[in-house]
């Protein structure tokens, strides 16, 4: 029994205490095993006997120094691992007895781990990060897991165990690790009525917290420390002011309590026009003493409630949402604010730059032309959440011009794990690929070299905080992501997160692994499967850096246009029509090339410069325009349809081709969800080359096949 006795609030503490303390490491009920439900944390026994032996030999006891919750946690983790892992009981010690022993511990003032860990070891690890040794001491063969706070010995122990996962071999360990960003963060797009902005429903049962404390909750916190998630924003970013309601904050704070075990705070979407709506003010005007004064008394109750909240996350003057434009002030105006309330507490405000006005010249430029001036003009507090591209989550966009251009104003990039423009949960789409395209990117802002991840850590201005921010896919699904290939994308989030450095191809082997199994002949068709699922959904919806081609109230086609909202139809941005296709954004257009620095703007200026992938993104380009590869555009177009459609065949017969290898429910789940994929993609294929067609004028080539019906059964028909 745990003896550490909680901080819990209000007349529901005991009760609380006892559940919470009864279920915090209560570990999954085995009627799960085929679900989904362990995710990557299944710790089966290692099948290689070889290996069985040789780890067994390295770690046959252990010793965990420290009585926090969070040591505790790394305690039960350790041995549910190690005991799945190795297939027996590893023993818990008390003293250093024999070889194969494994200590976890901070560590910092044993004079016995001195001699073996160098303190600019523990320094490069940071407050997050760990240090494991595979050493001897006084003769006897010993593994080290150490750090300078608690957080990282449960990372360190999940570090260890994912090697054991892997097959990796550990008699030599020598590993010092630490995030790149500070803030690794899941934005849950989540309703208070349960409902989600994606498919599923919330994982949050708002209606019995506090008192009761899932299990769920527990095992999402657990999954989320194994890849170094640090923050949680409970809810939908288009924020019901009602969340930060007395009623509603106990709730947070009963998952605070949990989650903080687990090093993860949480944090709020908050309504800009909160002020009015909760606490009945004439205005929400940020330069109203009033308002501020509602700001500060608000932020006095939620830190006494939850004393590490970490922030709010804000939408404002976005898709309908309210904002400080509304009072005529400035959108750095409306993000100070809020974080001169949040200041004392040390809490920060993150305020999304998905802000744009209806009808513009050009959306994609919209962000870069309202943040760009305000920059050094938001308080310390104050990040700015920057999705990955220019628009809106695109299955391909160039990366925004705002990284690398506010020098003075911390960025943290935005994507989305929930794939809400990739097909949800129905579609295979391992986004890693995606995300490190944007990372890798070279914004040249301080020349060759500044990438995005140098922007978004922190180190290329020194920025104080630093971070990514991924929007969730988890519902309450069984499998947590109703795809299992879903959460695919949720580890690797976390995992590049804290190392940007990682390939896309590194986290899939570490994933399959896990999740699948380390035969060979199971890891090599998955990691196929997986590394080539974005790049045929981009081929058989958005080829050639089109983009938007959906339709503003469901995923439909590229002929919606039915919106009052110019730029909520699909034709304002791939601007078909007789000539060509495609939207001009070069210096005779919108110039939005511009925005970005000389060397990357000289590039994608000229058609005969512009990488092929974002040639439409950036040029109206016509139909007979001979392209780098010989074709003519339209050519090319339709190939890259019809190659789409190809490689999710190919998917479907790699996957056919592991039946009895995967899960027996695993297997037949994305067996089905494939099958799905594949007439969602012909539907995209024929009925966007048709559409095209009635401008081009020109006959699909030869020796593709043509679609089974006329371009109306599509127009009728939502492929999605």
């Amino acid at each position: 029994m745990i003896s550490y006795v909680f901080s819990f609030r209000g007349r529901f503490a005991s009760l609380l205490k006892i559940v919470f303390i009864a279920s915090l490491f209560v570990f999954v009920n085995p009627i799960y095993a085929g679900s989904g439900y362990r995710l990557w944390l299944k710790y089966n026994m290692v099948p290689n006997k070889h290996l069985l032996y040789e780890y067994r030999a390295e770690i046959n006891a252990s010793m965990v120094a420290g009585n926090s919750l969070t040591i505790q946690a790394a305690r039960n983790e350790l041995h549910k691992g190690l005991d799945g892992l190795l297939g027996i009981k590893v023993p818990s010690v008390k003293n250093l007895y024999e070889n194969g022993i494994l200590l976890a511990g901070v560590y910092r003032n044993i004079s016995l781990i001195r001699k073996v860990v160098l303190k600019n070891e523990l320094e490069k690890a940071g407050d997050e990060g760990f240090v494991i040794r595979a050493t001897k001491i006084n003769g006897k063969k010993i593994t080290i897991i150490t750090a300078n706070k608690d957080i990282g010995i449960l990372y360190g122990v999940f570090d260890l165990l994912r090697l054991i996962q892997s097959n990796k071999d550990i008699a030599n360990l020598n590993i010092v690790s630490c995030p790149k960003e500070k803030l690794r963060m899941l934005n849950h797009w989540d309703n208070l009525d349960g409902s989600r902005v994606y498919p599923g429903c919330s994982i949050w049962d708002w209606h019995t917290l506090p008192n009761y404390i899932k299990q769920r909750y527990v095992d999402y916190a657990r999954a989320n420390a194994s890849i170094g998630i640090n923050g949680a924003v409970l809810n939908n970013i288009n924020a019901d002011p009602k969340i930060i309601m007395h009623y509603y904050l106990v709730k947070v704070a009963a998952l605070a309590d949990l989650f903080r075990v687990y090093g993860i705070k949480v944090y709020l979407s908050a309504n800009f026009e909160s002020p009015k709506e909760l606490g009945k003010l004439k205005t929400s005007n940020p330069f109203n003493s009033s308002v501020k004064e509602w700001w500060k008394h608000k932020a006095k109750e939620i830190y006494s409630l939850i004393p590490d909240f970490g922030g709010f996350v804000v939408k404002a003057n976005s898709e309908g949402q309210p904002g400080p434009e509304d009072y005529g002030r400035t959108q750095a105006d409306g993000a100070n604010v809020i974080a001169d309330a949040l200041k004392p507490y040390n809490g920060i405000v993150i305020w999304r730059c998905f802000v744009y006005t209806y009808n513009p010249k050009d959306r994609a430029r919209q962000a870069y032309d309202i943040f760009k001036p305000l920059d050094g003009k938001f308080d310390s507090n104050v990040l700015l959440q920057v999705k990955n591209g220019p628009l809106d989550f695109q299955p391909r966009e160039p990366f925004s011009p705002l990284f690398g251009a506010m020098p003075r104003t911390p960025l943290i990039m935005e994507v989305d794990i929930g794939q809400g423009a990739l097909g949800q949960d129905v579609s295979l789409a391992y986004l890693a690929p995606m995300w490190r395209e944007t990372l890798m990117s070279d914004t040249f802002a301080k020349g060759k070299g500044s990438t995005v991840a140098k922007v978004i850590d922190g180190s290329l201005d020194g920025y104080k905080y630093s971070g990514m921010a991924g929007v969730s896919n988890i519902n309450n699904d069984r499998d947590w992501t109703g795809n299992i290939f879903g959460q695919a994308n949720w580890y690797a989030f976390g995992r590049l997160a804290w190392n940007y450095n990682l390939t896309s191809k590194q986290i899939a082997d570490e994933w399959i692994r896990m999740t699948f199994s380390n035969e060979e002949s199971i890891i090599e068709p998955v990691e196929k499967i997986m590394l080539a699922s974005r790049e045929n959904f981009v081929n058989y919806m958005n080829p050639l850096g089109l983009n938007m081609l959906t339709g503003w109230s469901v995923y439909h086609g590229p002929w919606v246009d039915n919106s009052e909202h110019q730029d909520w139809n699909s034709p304002y941005y791939h601007r078909a029509d007789s000539i060509g296709i495609g939207f001009n954004r070069t210096r005779s257009g919108s110039d939005a090339v511009d925005q970005y620095f000389k060397p990357v703007a000289d590039e994608f200026n000229f058609k005969e410069t512009c990488p092929a992938k974002l040639l439409l993104w950036f040029h109206h380009v016509p139909w007979t325009y001979k392209m780098k590869s010989g074709e003519t555009l339209w050519d090319g177009l339709c190939h890259h349809y019809y190659k789409g459609v190809e490689g999710v065949v190919e998917i479907q017969k790699i996957w056919n081709s592991l039946k009895g290898k995967i899960d027996p429910e695993e297997f037949k789940s994305e067996q089905m969800l494939l099958r799905m994929q594949y007439e969602d993609a012909v539907k995209w294929r024929d009925g966007c080359v048709l559409y095209f067609q009635t401008f081009s004028k020109l006959p699909i080539p030869a020796g593709l096949p043509k679609p089974q019906h006329k371009l109306a059964y599509y127009e009728a028909h939502n492929p999605m």
